[in-house]
C-alpha cells in the first residue's frame, strides 16, 4: 500500500444531495430527471455549494428507488441518457461544482443480466458472482437472509436488503466448513466482483464524475465481524484509485468513520445507524428530548463524546454530519424557522464535510403517512418533490398531479425557493450567508480545529471554538426557546466581533465575557 493523499478540493467542499426523481422534472412526465438538474445548476451555484451527491441514476426496475441496479453503465431512461449525465458533469464543472455518483456495489437487481445468468442451471461465468447455497432446500446460515424457489438453479440466493437485491459475492472472511457454498475472498467469483467495481468506477470517472458515495460500504465481505477483509478490499481499491484517479472522492455509507477512513475512504457520515450520536442531535436518542429541541432537556454529551472519539481515530479523512438524507426524517419536521436557523448554524460551522439534503435549505418538512413508493416505506416522506415556487406542483413538474412521482406537500404555506430567494430574513438567505462565511474562512472549514468551550451535560448553550491559520471563531448555540447565559474567560477569547448572530448579546466584566442568549438563538463571533 502506498501513502494516501486526500483530494484537496474536499477541504473546501459543501455537498448538496439530490434525489433525482424528486428534484426537477424537465420533460413533464412527473419524474425528476438529469436535464432538470442541469436547469437548476445556477440555483446551486447561487446557494454556494460546490459538490453534489446524486442518488442512483442507473437502469433499474426501481423496486428500491434505484438501489437495485440492472445496468451500472447506462443511465435509466426516465432520467435521460449517458450523454445527459456527461453534460451534467460538464455544465456543473463550469460553475465550479463537482458531481459524485451513488455506487451500489453490494447487490444488484434480480433483473440484472449477471443475476439472470447466475440463475441458470448450467454453470457459466456468472454462477459465482452471487452467493448461492448448493440446494434449494438449504436455507442458508444467519445472519444472512436467503430466497429460494426463484430460479431454475438448485439453490437459494442471499439478499442484502429486499428480495429483489441479491448479494454480490465478495467471499466470506471466515468460511464455515459446514457451509461449503461459502467461498473465501480470494476465490474466482469474489475476485471478479472486485474487478468489476474498478471497471464501473473507471468508466464514470473517465466521463467526468468526481467520485462516488458508496452504498452499504461495510457490507461486502460476509462473516467479517471486524470488517478486516472488507477493509483490505477497500484499501486495494483506494490504492488503485490514487494511481488512476487521484482527485476522485470516495465517500462511505459506513456509519463508523474510525473504520471506514482506515479502509481508504475520504469521508464517512455519522448517521442514524452505525456509531451512536447523531440521533441525540435531531431525534429522541436515549433521552426524552434531543439536543436541538425547542423544549430543551437534551444534551450535547452523547453526540460530542462519540464525535470526539471518532475524530481521534480518523487521521487523513473527514467526518460528515448531514442535515438529513433519503433514509431519515428531515430536520424541518415539527420545527420553526428559528429552530432550523440554529441547526444550520451548527451544521455549517462544524468541522468535516457538510452535506445538505435537497430542500433542507428552505425548511421542507417530512410528510408522514405517505404510501410507500419504490421501497421507501417509512422513508417515503423524506423524498417528496422539491418546492420551487407557488405555481402548480410547486414548480416541480408540469405533469398532472396524479402523475407526480410523489405528492407535493399539501400545506398551504409550504416553503418555496421563490418565496425565500429575495427575502434576507428567510432560511434560504441564512444558509447562503453561512456557506459564504464558511467558504471564505479556513477556521470554519473541514480542517479547522474544534475545541469545546462550554459543553456541560444536560445544559445549554453549546459553545465551541474553531481555529486555523491564525483565524479563530467562537460559535454559540441555544436551541431551546428559553434564554440562557454563560460566562467565559475574556482574556482567552479576546475581542468578539459578531459575523452572524441572532438573539445574542456579549458583555464583559472583571475579566469575564458574558454571552446572553435568547431562546432559539445562535452567534458566530470572529475573535481578535
Amino acid at each position: 500500500m502506498r501513502a494516501h493523499a486526500t483530494p484537496r478540493w474536499l477541504e473546501d467542499a459543501v455537498f448538496y444531495q439530490i434525489y433525482p426523481q424528486s428534484f426537477y422534472d424537465a420533460n413533464g412526465d412527473g419524474i425528476g430527471d438529469i436535464p432538470g438538474i442541469i436547469r437548476k445548476l445556477d440555483y446551486l451555484s447561487e446557494l454556494g455549494v460546490n459538490a453534489v451527491w446524486l442518488n442512483p441514476c442507473f437502469v433499474s426496475p426501481f423496486q428500491d428507488a434505484g438501489y437495485d441496479v440492472a445496468d451500472y453503465y447506462r443511465v435509466a431512461p426516465r432520467y435521460g441518457t449517458n450523454r445527459d449525465l456527461v453534460r451534467l458533469f460538464e455544465q456543473a464543472r463550469r460553475r465550479g461544482i463537482r458531481i459524485c455518483l451513488d455506487l451500489v456495489p453490494g447487490h444488484t437487481s434480480i433483473e440484472h443480466p449477471w443475476f439472470q445468468a447466475s440463475c441458470r442451471h448450467r454453470r457459466n461465468r456468472y454462477s459465482d458472482r452471487y452467493i448461492w447455497t448448493r440446494s434449494v432446500w438449504d436455507p442458508g446460515a444467519p445472519p444472512l437472509r436467503f430466497v429460494n424457489g426463484y430460479a431454475e438453479r438448485d439453490g437459494a440466493y442471499a439478499i442484502n436488503f429486499f428480495y429483489c437485491q441479491p448479494a454480490l459475492n465478495y467471499g466470506f472472511a471466515r468460511p464455515d466448513p459446514r457451509c461449503p457454498w461459502q467461498q473465501p475472498t480470494d476465490a474466482p467469483g469474489p475476485r471478479a466482483a472486485r474487478a468489476e467495481i474498478r471497471r464501473i468506477m473507471d468508466f464514470w470517472l473517465r466521463k467526468g464524475a468526481a467520485g462516488f458515495r458508496v452504498d452499504m460500504a461495510s457490507s461486502l465481505v460476509k462473516s467479517d465481524p471486524g470488517c478486516d477483509k472488507t477493509t483490505l478490499l477497500w484499501q486495494e481499491i483506494r490504492d488503485w484509485l490514487d494511481r488512476r484517479h487521484p482527485e476522485a472522492a470516495l465517500i462511505a455509507e459506513w456509519g463508523n468513520p474510525s473504520q471506514s477512513i482506515g479502509a481508504g475512504f475520504h469521508v464517512d457520515f455519522m448517521l442514524h445507524v452505525g456509531v451512536p450520536g447523531l440521533p441525540s442531535l435531531f431525534f429522541k436518542g436515549r433521552n426524552r428530548h434531543c439536543f436541538f429541541d425547542a423544549r430543551g432537556g437534551g444534551t450535547i454529551s452523547e453526540f460530542l463524546g462519540e464525535y470526539t472519539r471518532q475524530q481521534r481515530n480518523t487521521p487523513g479523512g473527514y467526518i460528515s454530519v448531514p442535515s438529513a438524507n433519503h433514509d431519515m426524517p428531515r430536520p424541518g419536521w415539527g420545527r420553526s424557522q428559528a429552530d432550523l436557523e440554529v441547526i444550520m448554524a451548527f451544521l455549517l460551522t462544524w468541522p468535516g464535510v457538510p452535506f445538505l439534503y435537497y430542500g433542507d435549505e428552505i425548511g421542507m418538512r417530512f410528510l408522514p403517512g405517505l404510501p410507500s413508493k419504490e421501497g421507501g416505506y417509512g422513508r417515503t416522506g423524506s423524498r417528496t418533490p422539491m418546492q420551487w415556487d407557488g405555481s402548480r406542483n410547486a414548480g416541480f413538474s408540469s405533469a398532472p398531479a396524479r402523475k407526480l412521482y410523489l405528492p407535493i406537500d399539501p400545506q398551504a404555506r409550504r416553503p418555496t425557493v421563490q418565496s425565500q430567494a429575495c427575502d434576507p430574513r428567510s432560511l434560504l438567505s441564512h444558509v447562503r450567508r453561512l456557506i459564504a462565511l464558511r467558504s471564505h474562512s479556513p477556521a470554519l472549514g473541514a480542517k479547522g480545529k474544534m475545541t469545546p468551550v462550554f459543553a456541560e451535560p444536560g445544559r445549554y448553550p453549546f459553545v465551541y471554538l474553531r481555529e486555523r491559520r491564525g483565524e479563530r471563531f467562537l460559535v454559540a448555540l441555544n436551541p431551546p426557546r428559553r434564554p440562557v447565559a454563560v460566562r467565559l474567560d475574556a482574556a482567552a477569547l479576546g475581542e468578539m466581533r459578531p459575523e452572524l448572530a441572532r438573539g445574542v448579546a456579549v458583555s464583559s466584566r472583571a475579566g469575564r465575557s458574558r454571552i446572553s442568549m435568547a431562546g432559539a438563538s445562535y452567534g458566530i463571533f470572529r475573535l481578535g
